[in-house]
């Protein structure tokens, strides 16, 4: 298998992925488009936090982003997520598109992400933004922060002094935002628009060194 050579590239590979059959709202359960993970996991893998590196994709859905950090040559991918139903439909998304032969190189875990165990280099997510579940948000920093050294988090924009915060208290620092918008297609019965944009940033945080 061979790495993409461009972001465009990814993205192209990335947007042949199935998304959620049955999305769950109180989940927030949208697809990230193909765009904004070839952008988000192009710049880890720029930063050097994704090839050769033990990643893990929290709140993996349907892999987007953990299926980009494959591409890009990660050593070992954890997709992790509490929805079964998502799980599936990762596990077929990475056939299609990394190829039977990186089942060695794969870990799907149908679990709650406070119950991920391992340590790894890089968290990729793309959490929760806890409108529906409050504090949800949190709960994915807080997980990540225990689990790795370096961490790529999507949040509201207008949430960069709390990531900040939450952040320093647990002895970690903002390195980057990367500013980007999300494109959220018409998911359940009560959007009445086909596609909205979000302003999100794309956080690298890391430990402080002493």
């Amino acid at each position: 298998m061979n790495a993409p050579k461009s972001k465009s590239q990814l993205a192209i590979l990335l947007s042949r992925l199935a998304v959620f059959e049955n999305p769950l709202l109180m989940k927030e359960q949208y697809a990230t488009d193909s765009e904004a993970a070839a952008e988000a996991v192009w710049f880890a893998y720029m930063n050097a936090d994704v090839e050769e590196k033990v990643v893990a994709d929290f709140g993996c859905g349907t892999g987007m982003l953990g299926i980009a950090a494959l591409l890009m040559k990660a050593d070992k991918v954890f997709f992790v997520d509490s929805d079964k139903g998502a799980i599936e439909i990762c596990s077929r998304n990475i056939a299609a598109a990394a190829g039977r032969e990186t089942a060695a190189k794969t870990m799907l875990i149908a679990s709650d992400v406070a119950e991920f165990s391992q340590k790894v280099d890089t968290v990729v997510q793309n959490p929760p933004f806890g409108t529906k579940t409050r504090h949800a948000d949190r709960k994915f920093l807080l997980q990540a922060f225990k689990s790795s050294d370096v961490v790529y988090s999507f949040h509201k924009i207008e949430t960069a002094d709390f990531v900040k915060k939450i952040a320093a208290d647990n002895g970690f620092a903002v390195t980057n935002i990367l500013p980007m918008r999300l494109q959220l297609k018409n998911t359940y019965d009560f959007h009445r628009s086909k596609l909205r944009r979000i302003e999100v940033g794309w956080f690298r945080i890391s430990r402080k060194t002493l």
